[in-house]
């Protein structure tokens, strides 16, 4: 009897619902200002904290109240510069459906306070955080998938761009950067819980993990010499609504150049979409392009809209003195409502003003991320592709030795969204120990060492170029060749242990 009275007592929540709903909100608060422009990076632990106290011993319906206010309030607010042309329609239909998924999926970790100490009683230490942290990521997974491909904007790891764990993503990724987190913050609870029960031994584990977090050198990678390389930000009428006159884009990317006319380059990088026209179509682009290079006597890293057999691609070329580009590398990742609209039909029913501003429909590229300029092997990404894993792996693995991303922020001047993407592409050259070129059309670009410090910008809003000679690496990080293995590990046994724990609770009641 004595045993049943502890075991309820144990799935009690922490906190009565109304004070829960209210400390959700609190949490989305603190999470969105642990990403940037803000990046007060010691929040993040704390929203997590927070949330999981809100979490703790929670019914479902409780769980679903505080995972849906701790979602909208984090996503309204993280993703606001959704509404900065377009207007609220896509702002509050993206954070509906992000943070309605995001609820959902926390579920499982309120059926984790529930199911796990029922089933095993002395596993609050130790296993409990575990497989809390391992649900977090799961949910980070899951939301970052689906639908129409996810969107791994939100990430825990992220948010420590300017931190100090980031140095842990270089061993285990992204990903296992999160969970570690999740779990010190979760160690930490449950230490907080048992009090003076505690018995000194137990808090080895919660030391040891704070310590890895805090004090984890970078994964070692080899220098392998330099690249002198060009970063050119053209300022010029590149969002959606822009009124630009025929080759007013590409004009604004060769007056930015110019001034580098005469320096020693090996390789001359232009943003996303700084090219107006297909130069592959278009004779009057390939001769600027063919000029350029010509001038600036070294190969140049384009991009712009192609088309091949009928379909549309967001395309990054390398323009050579021979008037043309042989290495091509397509968008993996298309932007829903942004470059393709999913089910038009269904959508256009519901906003056809809206969804009549998109007739074009880019096609998911099939291409390596990956160019070689010289014996130089450069890893690429375009725009929001920096936040998919797989692109950015792939590059490596493939023989990168620098990274470089090109973006075009237009449609977000005056946001956050460019400062935030910056941060993911910082996180990039610490995961994989290269340095990063950055390139924007209207800011901010950033060349960045493989610790993710900067060697140079350009702030957003005004046309320039830069030219450093950077670093390049060689050798993967343990993060690159463990993250995807850490991460299929964790979906298979966060919701495999819960699965058994269920069942388990289940016959002890």
């Amino acid at each position: 009897m004595v045993g049943k009275v502890r075991s309820a007592a144990s799935v009690r929540p922490i906190v009565p619902l109304w004070l829960a709903a209210w400390l959700a909100a609190v949490a989305g608060l603190m999470m969105s200002l642990a990403f940037p422009s803000t990046g007060i990076w010691i929040l993040a632990p704390v929203a997590v904290a927070t949330l999981l106290i809100c979490l703790d011993g929670r019914r479902l319906g409780g769980a679903l109240l505080v995972g849906s206010i701790y979602g909208l309030v984090f996503f309204s607010l993280l993703v606001s510069w959704t509404a900065r042309y377009l207007g609220p329609v896509p702002w509050i239909a993206l954070t509906i459906v992000e943070g309605v998924l995001s609820a959902v999926a926390v579920l499982l970790i309120a059926l984790a306070y529930r199911w796990i100490p029922r089933a095993w009683p002395r596993s609050r230490p130790v296993l409990l955080p575990a497989i809390v942290a391992a649900l977090w990521i799961v949910q980070e997974l899951f939301v970052g998938n689906w639908p129409y491909g996810g969107f791994p904007w939100a990430r825990l790891g992220m948010t420590q761009a300017d931190g100090p764990f980031a140095p842990v993503a270089s061993w285990v990724g992204v990903s296992g950067l999160g969970f570690l987190m999740v779990f010190a913050v979760a160690l930490l609870i449950e230490a907080a819980r048992m009090g003076r029960r505690l018995r000194p031994l137990r808090l080895v584990v919660p030391a040891v993990t704070v310590l890895v977090l805090l004090f984890l050198p970078l994964f070692p990678t080899t220098a392998v010499g330099s690249m002198r390389i060009a970063a050119v930000q053209g300022n010029g009428p590149t969002g959606y609504f822009d009124q630009r006159e025929q080759y007013s884009v590409i004009d604004a990317q060769l007056a930015a150049t110019e001034p580098l006319v005469g320096e020693r380059a090996d390789l001359v990088v232009w943003p996303e979409g700084g090219v107006d026209y297909d130069p592959f179509q278009d004779p009057s682009t390939a001769r600027r392009l063919t000029r350029i290079v010509a001038k600036m006597d070294a190969p140049l890293l384009a991009n712009t809209a192609t088309e091949r057999d009928g379909e549309f691609f967001n395309t990054s070329f390398l323009w050579t003195d021979e008037g043309t580009a042989t290495q091509l590398h397509d968008k993996r990742h298309p932007v829903p409502f942004g470059e393709y609209v999913p089910d038009r039909a269904f959508f256009n029913a519901l906003a056809p003003d809206l969804i009549g501003l998109l007739q074009r429909e880019y096609t998911p590229g099939s291409n390596p991320p990956f160019m070689k300029v010289g014996d130089v092997g450069v890893g690429l990404a375009i725009c929001f592709d920096v936040i998919y894993d797989e692109v950015i792996r792939e590059s490596v693995q493939d023989g990168a030795q620098v990274l470089v991303f090109q973006t075009n922020n237009a449609d977000f001047r005056g946001t956050d969204e460019n400062i935030q993407q910056l941060a993911f592409a910082r996180m990039r050259a610490i995961e994989t120990g290269r340095s990063v070129v950055n390139v924007s059309t209207v800011g901010t670009s950033q060349i960045m060492r493989p610790d993710g410090s900067t060697v140079a910008g350009l702030d957003a809003d005004e046309a320039g170029a830069l030219l450093e000679d950077v670093e390049l690496r060689s050798g993967l990080t343990a993060g690159v060749l463990l993250g995807p293995w850490l991460q299929l590990a964790l979906i298979v046994a966060g919701p495999g242990a819960l699965v058994v724990a269920g069942a388990v609770a289940r016959r002890r009641r």
